[in-house]
């Protein structure tokens, strides 16, 4: 039996990374945690960019609670493109991070992050591509294999994916071993 089965929200839309959402969404069912994925328009058919994975979200945005979860789990890809100008992905986030709730963000997920305006201050990592993007908001970019910045978890590539969800995990408080 799981013991402190938690929900985590990954916000998704299509092009995500499929690694990059496939192995972090696996180990959560794996730890006993509830994975909801909430997308722009919710119950809609989610490819990732590199067709070997599809999910269809649970949620909508709009009917979206951010204190309804433990962590929210952002994949990289082009999935966060979609979704980093959507006024209520920004909200979602905002709440999340006011609330002090772990936002974990893989790859290009920090563009959420800047376009929501949670960088100011703050040390992360991401894809180096878009260290500018990071910068422009505030953010202060390191090139290292997973970041932890209080309640922000931050990762560059598909290769640290391990590092990434292990930090995920141990934040919500399970042994993954």
């Amino acid at each position: 039996m799981k013991q402190n089965t938690k929900k985590v929200a990954f916000l998704l839309a299509d092009g995500f990374e499929d690694s990059e959402m496939k192995n972090p969404y696996d180990e959560m069912v794996k730890n006993g945690h509830e994975a909801v994925i909430i997308s722009l328009k919710g119950s809609e058919e989610l490819k990732g960019k590199k067709g070997t994975i599809t999910y269809t979200s649970h949620l909508g945005i709009k009917e979206a609670n951010a204190e309804d979860y433990a962590a929210v789990i952002i994949p990289g890809g082009k999935s966060p493109s979609h979704l980093m100008n959507n006024a209520d992905v920004q909200a979602f986030v905002q709440q999340a991070d006011k609330s002090g709730i772990t936002i974990a963000a893989i790859c290009h997920g920090p563009q959420v992050l800047a376009a929501a305006g949670l960088l100011k201050g703050r040390t992360l990592t991401s894809y180096p591509g878009i260290s500018g993007e990071i910068e422009a908001a505030g953010g202060h970019f390191v090139d290292k294999e997973v970041v932890v910045d209080r309640n922000l978890i931050t990762s560059r590539t598909p290769v640290d994916e391990p590092a990434f969800i292990e930090e995920t995990i141990d934040k919500l408080g399970v042994n993954a071993w």
